[in-house]
């Protein structure tokens, strides 16, 4: 299956057929359905919700929150979202799909064992179809640095995107929590099926013992258990099957950056590199990126690495309402 940045030229994904599972929302606690629907070149990746009849891109610009999870909704409404997207927009990148309908009736994608694997899962069940389209967006080059950081002095949590040489999408990341079984862990990945596949799906969600009461009377993690989630209680881990890999932590980490930077509208052609990263400062970073557009190109279907640029009003619809209005 070819990779997060598509490997055959003027060629986007979609899904051969709609393919769908149910599960509970980690924070809502909520049952919800699922479903995956192909969808026609240039749609992009859009959820739809059947309980309340909201369409949505999947773009950075439409994020309401990020309190542990990464949602999307309204601006003029924000009460009506879609919560929990990440894990999902990491499968669809990780297995290059391009074009889709993700289709649920609540308020939160279902958070399954709390990995992206069941949604690989489910992708691989139906399998991809290529169909042409010349002239659309097949990549966002980043052209310059861009830096957003959350605090100061040697423990700030920052990200940031660089240019690359390569074709793909590389990642660089560092998480710290020390006094636990989680630690300090480091992981760079240069991003293809096959390291999404072995390297980054089957990384769990996690949260500290401490922290469970404190999100439940938030209203959070509702739905969470041993069966969705990674529990640390100091140097413990809680599961009784422990850890898929020595450093799931740090890999959970880096599929919420696959997921979150998905919200792009079109695979990256950059590097990313951060320091404590979460959904909050990954959304930042994207919404960095796109307030300048000195700071990325896209480059359309008839060439990887040509200089031709699409029509002006294309590119504008990659940056924020604000900045064109």
């Amino acid at each position: 299956m070819d990779g997060y940045f598509p490997l055959e030229t003027g060629r986007r994904r979609t899904l051969k057929a709609a393919i769908g599972c149910v599960g509970i929302g980690l924070h809502s606690g909520k049952r919800t359905s699922l479903t995956l629907h192909p969808a026609p070149a240039g749609t992009g990746i859009r959820f739809h919700r059947t309980d309340i009849g909201l369409d949505i891109p999947a773009r950075y610009d439409h994020v309401v929150d990020t309190r542990l999870c990464t949602a999307l909704g309204l601006p003029e409404a924000p009460e009506q979202r879609i919560g929990t997207v990440e894990h999902v927009m990491a499968a669809l990148a990780g297995c290059g799909v391009d074009d889709a309908i993700v289709e649920i009736d609540g308020p939160e994608v279902p958070i399954l064992d709390g990995s992206a694997a069941p949604f690989v899962f489910l992708i691989d069940c139906t399998g991809l179809v290529a169909h042409a389209s010349l002239g659309q967006v097949e990549s966002i080059e980043v052209l310059r640095p861009v830096r957003v950081q959350d605090g100061e002095g040697p423990d700030a949590a920052w990200a940031m995107l660089t240019p690359t040489t390569g074709d793909r999408f590389e990642a660089s990341l560092t998480i710290d929590f020390p006094g636990t079984a989680i630690g300090r862990q480091s992981l760079t990945t240069r991003l293809s099926p096959q390291a999404f596949r072995a390297g980054l799906a089957e990384a769990r969600t996690f949260t500290l013992a401490e922290e469970v009461a404190r999100l439940r009377a938030a209203g959070l993690a509702q739905g969470g258990s041993l069966a969705n989630a990674v529990v640390v209680d100091g140097p413990l881990v809680l599961n009784p099957g422990g850890l898929r890999q020595t450093d799931e932590f740090v890999r959970h980490k880096l599929l919420d950056v696959v997921g979150d930077l998905a919200l792009a509208g079109a695979p990256l052609r950059a590097r990313f590199t951060g320091h404590r990263s979460g959904h909050a400062l990954n959304n930042r970073l994207l919404r960095a990126l796109f307030a300048d557009q000195a700071n990325w190109r896209e480059l359309p279907s008839f060439g990887i690495g040509q200089s031709q640029g699409l029509s002006s009003d294309v590119a504008a619809a990659r940056l924020p309402a604000a900045a064109v209005a």
